[in-house]
């Protein structure tokens, strides 16, 4: 468990790498610094492991791979999305919490941007830890099937548990390239929005809280909340228009 300093600093960092997903270890040090903490960078560095934080750029991913798992290859090149089950992704993110902090994961259509399927976890995710990656995935997957389902190359979606879903339903697997770290970028404006729009606002002190209010959030994101991209259509409009 964290000593409130450092969930404190795991909060700033957060929020900081929200805004500037750009940032790494360097440049973290020297926010927290000016926001008048006296931390080195093997600290940072630290927390932004358990975080499951990396720097969004072109560079070798430092995601936790397993050299025991299958890596697939990228299969989206040049690939014009047009249609919504043509591509889906997933990711996991870090949320804080008043008095500690979860993870979540999320499984989004590409072109619809429609959040098919999330859960939270407690434990750390980015080891062999699959299980609440699992759980979303097979949930999503009682909504329809996509043609390619592509993810980063960290050791929960390489795993046999992860992908053996995905090969028993003939679903086409796709991982991002080392140095192609941008190719989530769907997944990254949601948890853009999830944080600004909720996490960040109301600040849940217990689990059961922030269930609700997820489960609260995403319903507002599918059904009521229009996008610019979509033409002001909502997620659930251009989904399920296209499924029909």
């Amino acid at each position: 468990m964290e000593t409130p300093l450092n969930l404190r600093l795991m909060a700033l960092l957060d929020r900081e790498y929200t805004d500037h997903p750009f940032y790494g270890r360097r440049k973290m040090t020297i926010y927290l610094r000016g926001q008048g903490y006296d931390v080195n960078p093997k600290r940072v560095r630290r927390l932004l492991k358990k975080m499951g934080v990396e720097a969004i750029y072109p560079k070798p991913r430092t995601t936790v791979v397993d050299r025991d798992h299958r890596v697939y290859p990228y299969l989206l090149r040049g690939v014009e999305i047009t249609r919504p089950n043509q591509v889906w992704s997933t990711d996991i993110t870090y949320i804080p919490m008043k008095n500690g902090f979860m993870y979540l994961t999320a499984v989004i259509d590409w072109y619809s941007r429609y959040v098919l399927a999330w859960q939270l976890s407690n434990r750390v995710p980015f080891g062999r830890d699959t299980l609440f990656c699992v759980e979303a995935l097979q949930q999503a997957l009682q909504r329809g099937q996509p043609d390619i389902f592509n993810t980063d190359q960290g050791s929960q979606f390489t795993s046999l548990a992860f992908t053996s879903v995905l090969e028993a339903a003939a679903i086409r697997i796709s991982m991002d390239g080392k140095g192609r770290a941008l190719d989530n970028i769907f997944v990254e404006r949601l948890w853009r929005s999830v944080k600004y729009e909720d996490i960040y606002l109301n600040h849940y002190a217990t689990v059961p809280a922030l269930y609700a209010g997820l489960h609260t959030y995403f319903h507002f994101y599918n059904q009521q909340r229009p996008h610019q991209s979509l033409e002001n259509r909502t997620p659930a409009a251009v989904y399920q228009a296209a499924c029909r």
